[in-house]
């Protein structure tokens, strides 16, 4: 059997402007420095997507593209908003080629997608920049849940 491993992320710490539309909330510099500490994390722990699914809000394009800028990104309108089962269904649809597969989205689709996926018992919470590595035996178009690897967040490194 083939090990796929599936990153969810959570886009990084956004501003909140005045008048600006959710959709186009810019990161904060800390969301933009802790973007990057995302990209060196994945690259220490020598993980490279084969392709990365993001929401095309301006604050998940911006983490995307700073933590993986060499990546090859897919911006899927079906992110923003979307629930677990939402996701679930978009990452079911991937190539089975993919090995390596990357969701940046929202909060609480993205909290839910790895607590659903991974079967904790405890709620580590999934704060802005936070990721989560899930190891599964499965094919994409088959995965219920995985065996989490890692959960890395901002606040605690």
């Amino acid at each position: 059997m083939t090990t796929r491993t599936l990153i969810v992320l959570r886009h990084a710490k956004a501003a909140h402007v005045h008048g600006l539309a959710d959709r186009e909330r810019p990161l904060t510099g800390r969301g933009e420095r802790d973007a990057r500490r995302v990209g060196e994390t994945l690259t220490g722990m020598d993980l490279h997507p084969d392709l990365v699914l993001c929401s095309p809000s301006e604050r998940t394009r911006q983490t995307a593209r700073l933590a993986l800028p060499d990546a090859d990104i897919t911006f899927d309108p079906a992110i923003y908003e979307a629930y677990s089962d939402e996701l679930l269904t978009l990452i079911r649809r991937s190539d089975p080629e993919v090995r390596t597969l990357m969701l940046v989205g929202h909060n609480p689709g993205v909290h839910e997608l790895v607590l659903d996926l991974t079967a904790r018992d405890d709620d580590p919470g999934f704060p802005p920049g936070a990721f989560a590595v899930i190891e599964t035996e499965d094919e994409w178009a088959e995965l219920e849940a995985g065996r989490g690897v890692a959960l890395w967040s901002p606040k605690e490194h």
